[in-house]
């Protein structure tokens, strides 16, 4: 590709960068356990999802040391709404990892940390460590798909391969704001799920997709796989005011997590249903249509742990899946 196109694009991306970027509260101090702490929320995760509850997990854990030293529940509960708690589990052990070594000072040695992968490793090293390291994720692949016109697909692994190879060339000495203007721009102009707002982008002049007036036929993406359908029965089981909960096994969706009885085949017998509803809830290859259930039971049954509605609300992690059936913990 020409690399006169994207040297082109470096400087007018910065300075709209300086001009309309978010005030986002992992841009107020840029530090790597923050900016750590930041990248691994963002995966999968919407900005205003995380803004909140970033400063929160910050106040409770300021250094990787006091992170380190928390107990896993604590970890999850803070991260609860979040969803992906493979994440919190990850950036917990990196965190212990960290404590006991110092902070990766090398893309290699970041990209070594559990749970960290190509982009979240080039993303810290070029906001945190000043290292012109790429972060390519699908907005930074959008916007260079249309800025060149490209009909390569972005889901084949060598499309990001020669795009983080073209980055490593036009790197500036402002590694964080380059890198953070690339996703900016693919966030709140270059939108994924809508047509680019080309009026307000930096490189109008510059993408030659727009100027063929061709913005919506990039990027080239693969055809996506239907997600496959999961019908479960979702039990609230209280008795004199506490509630049932179980964990999930410790692999697979929601691996080790808190939730209400849970049922994909045949539901027992607990007794006369209170209430009912039907909620759904989709993931990113599954989508569980669920129906819930409100029981008021005889007895505290095995093998269940029950807690008060408080304590269920406080400490215990319930993935927002079953957010629906909360309003009947009271």
């Amino acid at each position: 590709m020409d690399i006169s196109l994207l040297r082109d694009a470096v400087p007018p991306l910065l300075e709209w960068f300086r001009v309309s970027k978010r005030d986002l509260p992992w841009r107020r101090n840029r530090i790597p356990y923050t900016a750590l702490v930041a990248e691994l929320m963002l995966q999968q995760t919407r900005v205003e999802a995380v803004k909140d509850r970033f400063v929160q997990f910050l106040a409770a854990f300021p250094t990787p040391e006091a992170l380190a030293s928390a107990d896993e529940e604590e970890v999850l509960k803070l991260w609860e709404g979040l969803g992906y708690y493979s994440r919190a589990r990850n950036l917990h052990r990196a965190a212990k990892v960290i404590a006991e070594k110092g902070f990766p000072a090398t893309f290699e040695e970041m990209r070594a940390l559990p749970g960290v992968g190509d982009y979240t490793a080039g993303a810290v090293c070029s906001i945190a460590l000043g290292l012109p390291v790429p972060a390519v994720d699908g907005n930074v692949l959008r916007i260079l798909s249309r800025l060149y016109a490209d009909g390569s697909n972005i889901d084949d692994p060598s499309t990001k391969a020669g795009y983080a190879a073209l980055l490593r060339e036009v790197y500036p000495p402002e590694t964080a704001d380059f890198c953070e203007a690339l996703m900016e721009l693919g966030a709140i102009v270059c939108v994924p799920n809508g047509a680019p707002m080309c009026g307000a982008c930096p490189w109008s002049g510059l993408c030659r997709a727009h100027l063929a007036g061709r913005e919506e036929a990039f990027p080239v993406r693969a055809e996506k796989r239907a997600r496959r359908t999961v019908d479960a029965t979702v039990c609230v089981l209280r008795c004199g005011g506490r509630y049932a909960l179980e964990k999930r096994p410790a692999k697979g969706l929601l691996a080790g997590l808190w939730q209400f009885p849970f049922f994909e085949g045949d539901v027992p017998d607990f007794g006369p249903v209170l209430k009912e509803k039907r909620a759904k809830h989709i993931f990113t290859h599954v989508e569980w249509r669920m129906t819930g259930r409100l029981i008021e039971t005889e007895r505290e049954l095995a093998p269940y742990i029950w807690v008060g509605a408080e304590e269920l609300r406080e400490k215990y992690a319930v993935p927002s899946a079953f957010r629906a059936f909360m309003e009947w913990v009271k």
